[in-house]
């Protein structure tokens, strides 16, 4: 026979099988989920870019001269119709064709909105601030944060941005 205080201990030892914590809609779950999405996305400067790569406008020009004082490209001018072609160094080609510069470490959620359906999915907008983790040493140098203002801002502290995130059984995700 079952006491009266075994069955309450019971229910207790049991009560947490019944509640999964990685799916309650925390703070602490979102970042986890958002360092998890972004541990594996770098960012990177030129993610629609091939090598060689041939320009003659003057501020694409200006910016890739940046990456090649930086030692990561080499540039080779045909005057004769007015081309600058830039080809990755052997330093260049560790970074080459996108030139990534990092991923995402989140460190707050600033806010996020009820969970509500979508798509078969209770689902969250939360705007978090990140910094960068992983930047290589080209990324911070002067000319190529005043060349590429976008990296230098997501670069040089805490950054915000937004996301949307799915709650399912086993936690939160990011849908694709």
């Amino acid at each position: 026979m079952i006491t009266k205080s075994r069955l309450i201990l019971l229910t207790l030892a049991l009560l947490p099988i019944g509640c999964d914590t990685k799916s309650k809609p925390t703070p602490e779950n979102y970042i986890h989920t958002l360092n998890m999405y972004f541990a594996d996305r770098s960012e990177c400067l030129l993610p629609d870019t091939r090598f060689p790569l041939a320009t003659s406008d003057p501020a694409e020009t200006k910016r890739m001269d940046t990456l090649v004082a930086a030692q990561l490209l080499t540039v080779t001018h045909e005057p004769a119709i007015h081309i600058s072609r830039y080809v990755p160094t052997t330093l260049g080609e560790r970074s080459a064709p996108h030139f990534c510069y990092g991923h995402r470490n989140v460190t707050a959620i600033d806010t996020s909105t009820p969970l509500t359906p979508t798509n078969g999915f209770n689902q969250t907008q939360v705007t978090y601030h990140y910094s960068m983790k992983d930047v290589p040493i080209w990324a911070k140098t002067p000319a190529v944060q005043q060349a590429f203002p976008d990296m230098a801002a997501k670069t040089m502290g805490s950054t915000a941005d937004k996301a949307t995130l799915a709650q399912t059984r086993v936690g939160f995700q990011v849908p694709d």
